[in-house]
């Protein structure tokens, strides 16, 4: 029997005796034709284990039987010099060398695993020799396209030129590939950059370098990676580029140094700790790497630059026992207690410390884990531990790549699958190899937990939120996935492009390194609000927006409640959502520490406003109007989605918000009026009606106005001599104007002026005479109805304004004889129903038994007060006083549509809508739960029509019941 030139031994059992078989006599055929099957015999009890657990071992060995024979006789050392030695031999053009790459490339694994199976190897020399073979075959790949761009005569340089096939561009080595340490089925990180200044002497006249060196770059990358009957080279990854998103694959050096200069990021950073020249101008490759030494290497850092280094490690979630941790179907590589663990662990404490002390700065983790331990950094029993540990995990890496060239690093789920692996890692045993994992990733994960434990967690309690590197963290992706996220791909991209500076509230270091802090605290609370989708979609419109983001964000975390509070109106709020995105200044007002201020307390904005708008020209005052209102809109409808307020006190301050509008833009208008057309002698004064005037308005709510005047009829303005009627319809249409046009600063108001006199068919303002004329001579009951709710909101002269109340009031109670007041109110409530229905169960004012039944109620009970010289209100509630069942109707049915209308710009469907929104219309109406409180509205609203239908019968004596 000839003997092999190496001794293998045995990886572990054969985990398929029939495997074995059929695997030795496929390859006892062609040993036998060739002469080597006494080398074939020698050798089968070592190879037997290892082609019964990988039928991609075998197959390359059953395709070529001469490279398993070669390695047989020469050993593995001489087959990977051969290796070497014939791929940096390779000429030509692309097509000359894609087949002998690939083989070259198959005989590599096959010595390899055979190497590091068979104990001749050591994890060391393994990644050494695949490492040494991805630069041998990217130099070749590189020269083959740059020989076919010669060929064409775009390239002008010489084949033979010292600064390599194109003067000027190179190519970096990063990763695991850069640190010497790729793994079996390892894709290459490669970076490719070109220096102008060099390029351009390369290149014929005309060819444009960019697209010239984007073409070439991607011939490399194809050429290296098509997968053809031959197999194929390397994966090439050319994105740990500078913000690959927007740049194209080959980056001009000087943008690239001015990107890391600018925005570059600390994971950013730890890629270069492995980075080396691999391809190309390798001169060009040393001085962009020297350039960048201040920003990999910082000699100081402050706290906060500290602290974002920190959060490399802290966003991976750490667990204090094993609970969770299992072999089947582990990332040996991502998950916890893995590779990357181990890796960050050297890398965080390099990039803090290698800047003062180069001895820290080795590429290599082995070899950085051995300069912390011998610089003091780290203790001997630590380094022991995770180097071993990293050694075990990189060869239980290998092994599962082994079983088919796949680039995974997960130990596969299904038994028999992970038996194979068990077998090349020497276990006959599953549940002993599964137990023997498990206990390795859990002292990873200890070990790792244990640096910097005592700083902030940038996990979640849902599990790691990693967003370093170019591609999406599975781990990640899985935890955004428990948070109920339903794209969690589209979520990490996003998070990640605000972590490369693409907006401007993290176009900083301190914007970037706050966010850090911020996105886990961001994306749990997001998850706890149950609508995770939507407010990440809302708040991302309002962070986009921000001009800068340092203080806002530092608000959000130095203030958690009203972070949560924020981030609930995104997910419940679209309505307050919107005001935000559009505008995220008014954020500001939120800094104000009199966003919580009672809104029945005078806060001094409505002053404030008042001045500004004073000051103003008419468009200025509009605007002026505008920003207040908005910005006090939004602290009263947070008040309200947090509880602070109730409905009542909610209803107050939207209409104490609405006069103040009103009395800034009536001042305005007069003005605006009085430039225009001179000065006039008399008065006007504004009326609110409906939800302004009985002061129960929401954020939805429109303006219901007229405007009375005073002047003699022969009276005309001092400058165009305008008449009265036309001097005061021009103030009215101008205030109009300014409460309902739309301007820089937005919308503010829709204006009904249809409850006046005349209703929209007569002038807008009118004189005080006719409208008491109107009411007493022609006026129906739906008119005298409106008025219990009128209100006078602002006058030019103050007797005015009395003169206006009296008049109103005596017109109210002017006797009406012979007028069936019962009658007239519940026919017209009909005419409501027939011509208004409402739109669905959440209608709660058109709703029967909702609240216009109950307003109708709370008015005619105000015309028989009226009739009979009882005291007047323009209150709902306190016109209720004495029927407790529609005022309670009513207060429920506001307490609901406070809270909607401040959330939603529509319509919404509570059922619809996240639990939380639910629950908080729940609490909002004093409801133990969303299902009581629907009871409770079907209750009262059969309760209420019950009373309408007592106090107020129709003339035929039917009921709606007996309708």
């Amino acid at each position: 029997m000839k003997r092999t030139a190496i001794s293998l031994t045995p990886c572990g059992p054969v985990v398929d005796e029939g495997a074995a078989d059929r695997a030795h006599e496929r390859l006892a055929e062609a040993a036998e034709a060739q002469g080597w099957a006494g080398l074939l015999d020698a050798a089968w009890p070592a190879l037997a284990p290892v082609f019964a657990a990988s039928p991609y071992l075998f197959g390359l060995a059953r395709r070529w039987p001469d490279m398993l024979r070669d390695v047989l006789e020469q050993g593995p050392d001489a087959r990977r010099d051969a290796v070497l030695a014939q791929t940096g031999a390779l000429t030509g053009g692309a097509d000359d060398v894609r087949a002998p790459l690939r083989r070259l490339k198959a005989e590599l694994h096959l010595l390899t695993a055979l190497a590091d199976l068979g104990g001749l190897w050591d994890l060391d020399a393994v990644t050494h020799a695949l490492s040494r073979f991805a630069d041998a075959s990217a130099v070749a790949a590189l020269s083959a396209v740059a020989h076919d761009q010669r060929e064409r005569g775009k390239l002008v340089s010489a084949a033979d030129d010292p600064r390599g096939p194109v003067p000027g561009l190179f190519g970096l080595a990063m990763g695991k590939h850069g640190a010497d340490e790729l793994n079996y089925s390892s894709d290459i990180d490669v970076s490719l950059f070109w220096d102008p200044d060099r390029v351009g002497g390369a290149l014929a006249e005309g060819v444009e370098p960019q697209r010239f060196l984007d073409r070439l770059t991607h011939a490399f990358a194809q050429l290296m990676q098509d997968r053809t009957g031959d197999g194929y080279v390397f994966r090439v990854d050319l994105r740990l580029r500078p913000d690959p998103s927007s740049t194209p694959p080959c980056v001009a050096a000087p943008f690239a140094l001015s990107y890391y200069e600018s925005v570059g990021q600390n994971w950013e950073r730890a890629a270069f700790i492995k980075a080396r020249p691999v391809i190309g101008d390798m001169e060009a490759g040393r001085a962009f790497l020297k350039a960048l030494t201040p920003f990999v290497w910082r000699r100081s850092l402050d706290y906060q630059a500290i602290l974002d280094v920190h959060s490399i490690k802290r966003q991976i979630h750490v667990h204090k026992t094993g609970e969770g941790l299992e072999a089947a179907g582990a990332n040996l590589k991502l998950g916890r207690g893995g590779i990357r663990e181990i890796e960050f662990f050297a890398q965080t404490q390099q990039l803090i410390l290698g800047g003062r002390d180069p001895a820290l700065r080795a590429p290599r983790t082995l070899e950085a884990l051995g300069a912390l331990e011998a610089a003091g950094h780290v203790s001997a029993e630590v380094r022991a531990d995770l180097s071993d540990a990293y050694v075990r995990l990189r060869g239980l890496e290998h092994r599962a790549q082994m079983l088919d060239d796949e680039q995974t690093h997960l130990l596969p789920v299904d038994a028999e699958r992970r038996r194979a692996v068990a077998a090349l890692a020497g276990d006959g045993d599953l549940a002993t190899f599964d137990a023997g994992v498990e206990r390795l990733l859990t002292g990873v994960n200890a070990r790792y937990g244990q640096l910097f434990e005592d700083e902030e967690d940038l996990s979640s309690p849902y599990g790691s939120l990693v967003f370093t590197g170019v591609e999406n963290d599975p781990g990640t992706l899985e935890t955004l996935s428990r948070m109920g996220f339903s794209a969690p791909g589209a979520v990490a991209d996003t998070i990640r492009a605000w972590h490369h500076g693409r907006i401007p509230a993290t176009r900083t270091a301190r914007g970037r390194e706050l966010f850090t802090r911020l996105a886990p605290k961001l994306l749990t609370a997001m998850a706890e609000t149950g609508a995770p989708d939507a407010a990440f979609r809302r708040f991302g419109t309002f962070f986009s927006g921000l001009t800068a983001g340092v203080q806002v964000q530092a608000l959000f975390l130095n203030q958690p409640a009203l972070f949560q509070t924020i981030v609930g109106v995104m997910a419940h709020a679209p309505r307050l959502a919107r005001t935000l995105g559009r505008r995220p200044a008014i954020l500001d007002s939120v800094l104000d520490a009199r966003l919580y201020l009672d809104l029945d307390q005078d806060s001094g904005v409505v002053g404030q406003m008042l001045a500004e708008a004073a000051a103003a020209d008419f468009e200025e005052a509009m605007n002026v109007v505008r920003r207040v209102h908005r910005e006090q809109a939004f602290r009263i409808g947070l008040q309200v989605l947090t509880g602070r307020a109730g409905a009542e006190a909610a209803g107050r301050g939207y209409t104490a918000l609405a006069d103040a509008a009103l009395h800034a833009l009536s001042e305005a208008a007069l003005r605006e009026v009085v430039r225009q057309g001179g000065e006039m002698d008399g008065a006007v004064a504004v009326v609110a009606l409906g939800k302004a005037g009985s002061r129960e308005m929401t954020a939805g709510s429109d303006l219901d106005l007229m405007t009375l005047y005073r002047a003699d009829p022969e009276a005309t303005s001092s400058v165009k001599g305008w008449s009265p009627d036309v001097f005061y319809v021009r103030f009215t249409q101008r205030l109009i104007a300014a409460l309902s046009a739309h301007t820089a600063e937005g919308e503010l108001y829709e204006v009904d002026m249809r409850l006046r006199p005349t209703g929209s068919k007569g002038p807008v303002s009118l004189s005080l005479g006719a409208f008491r004329a109107h009411h007493l001579d022609q006026a129906d009951t739906w008119e005298r109805m409106a008025l219990t709710r009128a209100r006078v909101v602002w006058a030019s002269d103050a007797d005015f304004a009395e003169r206006v109340r009296f008049e109103i009031a005596t017109v109210l109670r002017a006797p009406r004889p012979g007028v069936d007041l019962a009658g007239d109110v519940r026919a017209m409530r009909d005419l409501m129903d027939r011509e208004r229905a409402p739109s669905g169960f959440w209608d709660g004012k058109l709703v029967a038994g909702g609240q216009v039944d109950a307003e109708f109620i709370a008015q005619f009970r105000q015309l028989e007060a009226a009739r009979d010289g009882g005291p007047l209100t323009t209150s709902t509630v306190e016109a209720l006083q004495g029927d407790p069942v529609p005022a309670r109707s009513w207060t429920l049915h506001q307490a609901v549509g406070q809270v909607l209308a401040c959330a939603f710009d529509d319509r919404p469907v509570p059922e619809d809508e996240p639990q939380g929104m639910r629950d908080l219309l729940a609490r909002a109406a004093g409801a133990a739960d969303f299902d009581a409180l629907k009871a409770e509205l079907v209750a009262m609203r059969a309760r209420t029509r019950a009373e309408l239908e007592r106090l107020l019968p129709r003339r035929d004596g039917t009921s709606a019941s007996s309708r």
